[in-house]
């Protein structure tokens, strides 16, 4: 039987034995109706269990869209409620989150994408003054084709592009809409 050991450093409190995921269930078990997230920019106040509910429904999603344990998924946003969710629900998934520079421009979202072979890509609209999908356009043409599952040249390994926000995007799937791809089955494989 394997054991597996750690350092903790000069402090008597010990590393938490449990996957991001686990324990996000077990605080959600134990504190539910506690305050877990509150981002004011976007009116939003969530208690553990509704994070812990919003992170399985969208992990849930995921995996509905195709989506298996060990691919990586891109997020490029700012700070956001979905950016949380995303956090929590690709590692309840045994997906890679993949954190991508929100000032990143063109070549080096094409770097990043490419080098570490993201399947999916979260992202903002814009931020600041830059236009996301216009960059994201200028790598995939691929998207004005408006496919289920993209399919690009510059960036091969890339199939989903989920954007932040409710409007629809030619070849990006909104956020909501991986959320409401949930279902039992994927539910369960979590």
């Amino acid at each position: 039987m394997t054991q597996y050991g750690y350092v903790h450093g000069d402090t008597e409190a010990p590393l938490i034995g449990l996957t991001i995921g686990a324990y996000l269930d077990d605080v959600a078990k134990r504190d539910g109706a506690r305050e877990a997230l509150v981002v004011p920019h976007q009116r939003v106040r969530w208690t553990y269990a509704e994070l812990k509910a919003r992170s399985d429904e969208f992990a849930s999603g995921l995996l509905s869209l195709g989506l298996a344990p060990g691919d990586r998924v891109g997020i490029w946003a700012p700070n956001c409620v979905e950016w949380v969710v995303a956090q929590f629900a690709t590692a309840k998934a045994g997906l890679i989150l993949v954190n991508i520079n929100p000032a990143y421009r063109t070549s080096e979202l094409e770097h990043v994408l490419r080098a570490v072979q993201c399947t999916a890509l979260i992202t903002a609209v814009r931020f600041k003054s830059s236009d996301y999908l216009a960059m994201l356009n200028t790598l995939a043409p691929e998207l004005a084709d408006d496919q289920d599952t993209l399919t690009s040249a510059r960036l091969p390994a890339l199939r989903y592009v989920i954007t932040i926000g409710n409007a629809m995007h030619p070849g990006c799937t909104p956020f909501a809409a991986v959320c409401a791809l949930a279902d039992g089955k994927t539910r369960q494989r979590l």
